[in-house]
């Protein structure tokens, strides 16, 4: 006999129905924080959290951005070496700008910052949608420019921001509002924006359609090209703003500057719960994988099982790890 379950039934068994992709970086979140206070009381530490969230701002603003263009079935390699070639030309305007228009040096460069971040995503994104380079190549060779340009611009040395300027722009990393470092207030009103567009407009479910299925999402009338250029366009956008809030931390742009990153957003997305094959993101399960990455990073520092110089070693074990249970899952 054939059962018939009744449309009621099956809208409770989804609500009630819990899915490891949701829920998972918020347990493995909690389950890192009870090892970590078995390993070392310290790790729960007020001051040693917020520290390690805050230094984890800059990876989760950027993964928001790379949750879009892998939930439309892109992938973008060049995420650290545009933030680095962002900082220099950011640092570079404001320090032309301090000896007349002191006052106005920081905001104008900060624009600056978000029109150079959003050019560069579109660039990104025109060479994979209209150029049909596949991601993969297309920001690979961007990385490469990207590096040599930063490279090229420091002359292979540093360019500091002007020490009239660094005073007033330090708040925006050390500083606070309510409490909270301006990093993370920054980090978490990303993400509420990114939700919202993700989640809540038609631009989010278009993202995921053209991330299932291409063919599909095409014949039901949705730009392909337009989807995913706006895609990497909101990741240059995250970027831009990852950017503007490191300048103050160094307080200088180098060839170094924003190196691996591109590992630590993957694998931040990755652990999130967003699949790399596309479909659908996950913006909070995003942030939760980058101060994942972060506190497991700050845990090898504090302990003495794991050298601190594998960090990225244990990285890419971890995005592998997210990989085959991604793979095997239903």
């Amino acid at each position: 006999m054939t059962m018939i379950t009744s449309p009621g039934a099956l809208g409770r068994e989804r609500a009630w129905s819990i899915s490891w992709a949701d829920t998972g970086p918020f347990l493995a979140l909690c389950a890192l924080l009870i090892i970590g206070f078995a390993v070392n009381p310290d790790f729960l530490a007020a001051t040693n959290l917020s520290n390690v969230i805050t230094r984890s701002a800059f990876i989760a603003i950027i993964a928001v951005g790379a949750t879009f263009v892998i939930s439309s079935g892109g992938l973008d390699l060049s995420v650290g070496s545009m933030a680095a070639f962002i900082t220099g030309i950011t640092i570079m305007f404001m320090n032309a700008m301090a000896p007349t228009l002191q006052g106005w040096a920081i905001p104008a460069g900060m624009g600056v910052a978000l029109i150079v971040g959003l050019l560069c995503g579109l660039l990104n994104g025109l060479i994979v949608t209209v150029g049909k380079i596949e991601p993969f190549i297309a920001t690979l060779g961007t990385m490469g420019i990207f590096r040599a340009l930063i490279t090229y611009l420091t002359d292979g040395g540093t360019i500091p921001i002007d020490r009239s300027l660094r005073e007033a722009y330090r708040p925006v990393y050390f500083g606070s509002f309510l409490g909270i470092p301006v990093p993370i207030v920054i980090s978490v009103a990303a993400a509420l924006v990114a939700s919202v567009i993700l989640y809540r407009l038609k631009y989010g479910r278009r993202c995921a359609a053209v991330g299932a299925n291409e063919d599909v999402a095409r014949y039901s009338g949705i730009s392909i090209i337009s989807t995913r250029t706006i895609a990497y366009a909101i990741q240059g956008i995250c970027v831009a703003i990852a950017a503007i809030c490191y300048i103050p931390r160094l307080g200088a742009a180098t060839p170094t500057t924003g190196l691996l990153w591109e590992l630590q957003v993957i694998t931040s997305v990755v652990i999130g719960g967003t699949a790399l094959r596309g479909g659908k993101g996950h913006i909070w399960g995003t942030v939760a994988g980058a101060v994942i990455l972060e506190l497991i990073a700050n845990l090898m520092v504090l302990s003495n099982y794991v050298s601190e110089y594998l960090v990225s070693g244990v990285q890419g074990v971890i995005i592998i790890i997210a990989m085959l249970i991604q793979r095997f899952s239903k």
